[in-house]
């Protein structure tokens, strides 16, 4: 599908590095990308060595352009459909951690326009809600001064795995619920928006590798368009979890990732 008239779909997925089976997983989430064929899929803890990065293995074949964003040995990365421009990379605040977190900024030149890209992966430890609420800070300074508003550009979409329940300080700031520093902001959560009304987790106790870790299932990856603008261009109309599927290989249970994806289509047409 990738775009109709009016709509982008765009995909997330946290690929969990080269953990566990990585070429049965590899199948599995290439042939999830085949089965959704979204134009945009942004990609986090992707591995990058000399001889290319995950990513490239992901897209190889499947019509998609690379970019890539590295933090730690770990990155981010955008496939795209469309031409890409002016990538580059953001490093994230990590204050008195030592943590190294990035995000991927790219333009994409879609035929509704051009669409500023945003994909990051926060800080992880549950303890770190401070830090993940000076990243969200960070990403909305970095984002308007990129895709400022009243331009021409479409309304930015930011997505990734953000390591943050709804009701965190970082996503109500996001959200527009709470003011930080002075700031406010506003970015609608394609899951609340047309998502099927479920909890939509997307680290879940009932995918086997998520399980090990013992942590409670919640919803921490997301898919975000700053508020749709005067023509109400940016607003997500449907929503689904992707990349839920296991499938034993030799005996094995074997899942995509330790994490769900998601899908969603965006509308951008005036």
């Amino acid at each position: 599908m990738g775009m109709d008239a009016e709509n982008i779909r765009i995909v997330t997925l946290n690929i969990w590095h080269r953990m566990g089976p990585w070429r049965d997983r590899l199948r599995l989430i290439r042939r999830e990308i085949q089965r959704l064929q979204p134009a945009l899929v942004g990609l986090q803890e992707v591995k990058r060595d000399a001889t290319g990065s995950q990513a490239d293995e992901i897209a190889q074949g499947l019509g998609y352009q690379v970019a890539y964003a590295p933090a730690s040995d770990l990155g981010n990365a955008l496939l795209s459909r469309y031409p890409l421009t002016g990538a580059r990379t953001l490093r994230l605040p990590a204050l008195d951690t030592g943590e190294r977190r990035s995000m991927l900024c790219a333009f994409a030149d879609t035929p509704l326009g051009r669409l500023p890209v945003f994909v990051t992966h926060l800080s992880w430890r549950l303890d770190h809600g401070r830090v993940r609420l000076a990243q969200a800070r960070f990403i909305q300074e970095q984002i308007d001064e990129l895709a400022p508003f009243g331009g021409e550009l479409l309304p930015p979409v930011l997505m990734g795995d953000l390591n943050s329940d709804s009701d965190s300080d970082e996503m109500r700031f996001l959200h527009g619920l709470s003011v930080v520093d002075g700031h406010s902001t506003y970015y609608a959560d394609a899951w609340l928006y047309a998502g099927d009304g479920t909890a939509g987790y997307t680290y879940d106790r009932r995918n086997d590798y998520a399980r090990t870790v013992r942590e409670p299932s919640r919803r921490i990856d997301y898919i975000l368009v700053r508020r749709p603008d005067p023509v109400l261009r940016g607003e997500p109309v449907r929503t689904s979890l992707a990349f839920t599927t296991p499938e034993v290989y030799l005996g094995e249970c074997v899942w995509p990732s330790d994490h769900f994806g998601l899908c969603s289509d965006i509308r951008y047409a005036g």
